[in-house]
């Protein structure tokens, strides 16, 4: 049997190549290039009538690099048959922009999911290194929040509608790709409203559009922890305030809380949440 490019392979003598010659080149195995024959995606240049031996010219490498490629950005076989039966410098430019734009999302999903494990790191080494009875001060970087508005009435129902909107304009493949919590104004906290509830927060790694979200302050921060149910917050927050007032301490704007160890207990009693409130400088 002969192919297309036996009559150029033998009368210009051009040196041909071993099916596994050929394969270890481009670094491949040899039976990817027998299964893209058998297809009819990829032939070899000559064929042994004799023995059946495939034989390949240096001159088909740039076309199998860019079947190689094409399959690596996930391109389907069909695919490439098809546009190998239609080649042209336009078909590939817009395969080739059209995969670009998909990269452009995975490369954006793996580093949101490499801070997503960076913040899981560091919550684990908090867990392990905490003084769950500690009030501290520590500093923070800017930071910018997505936000949604609740009120004591928002039925959990609308609340996860909500925040599941939020991630999905945001383009999240997956919920935990992002940190979430909820924010209580100052001013209920300094009212003894210690469920005073008005906004979820969602964290999203890798922001590119920054515009009009919530901005978490950079500064002074006072954290504490408190683990356990929920109905024994209020008396955290008591501490906290306590706290403030023995230190001089003036707090600002909001109460950030979040979960830290959710990922590694069974009970509710081992719930630790996190809170962080802004100190007002300069005072």
């Amino acid at each position: 049997m002969k192919t297309s490019g036996d009559t150029i392979a033998m009368e210009k003598n051009v040196k041909l190549l071993t099916i596994g010659q050929f394969a270890a080149l481009h670094g491949i195995n040899k039976k990817t290039l027998m299964w893209y024959d058998e297809i009819g995606l990829f032939h070899p240049a000559f064929v042994n009538p004799e023995n059946g031996y495939r034989y390949y010219n240096y001159h088909q490498s740039p076309i199998l690099e860019t079947i190689l490629l094409l399959r690596e950005l996930d391109v389907s076989i069909h695919e490439i048959q098809t546009f190998m039966k239609n080649r042209s410098a336009q078909n590939l430019k817009n395969l080739l922009e059209e995969k670009s734009a998909d990269l452009k999302l995975q490369i954006l999903h793996l580093q949101a999911l490499e801070k997503t494990i960076t913040n899981h790191c560091k919550n684990m080494d908090t867990l392990l290194t905490i003084d769950l009875s500690e009030i501290t001060i520590i500093e923070k970087e800017e930071q910018y929040l997505i936000t949604v508005d609740i009120n004591k009435n928002t039925p959990f129902e609308k609340e996860v509608e909500m925040v599941t909107a939020e991630t999905a304009r945001y383009h999240l493949e997956r919920l935990h790709d992002a940190s979430y919590g909820s924010m209580i104004p100052v001013d209920s906290l300094k009212k003894g409203n210690f469920d005073h509830y008005t906004k979820l927060f969602i964290q999203i790694p890798s922001l590119t559009n920054k515009k009009g979200l919530h901005i978490q302050p950079k500064g002074n921060y006072i954290r504490a922890f408190h683990k356990g149910r929920w109905d024994q917050l209020p008396l955290r927050y008591e501490a906290i305030l306590t706290y403030a007032r023995s230190q001089n301490l003036t707090l600002t704007g909001f109460s950030y809380e979040k979960g830290i160890n959710e990922i590694v207990i069974d009970q509710v009693e081992d719930y630790i949440v996190q809170i962080e409130i802004p100190i007002l400088e300069g005072i």
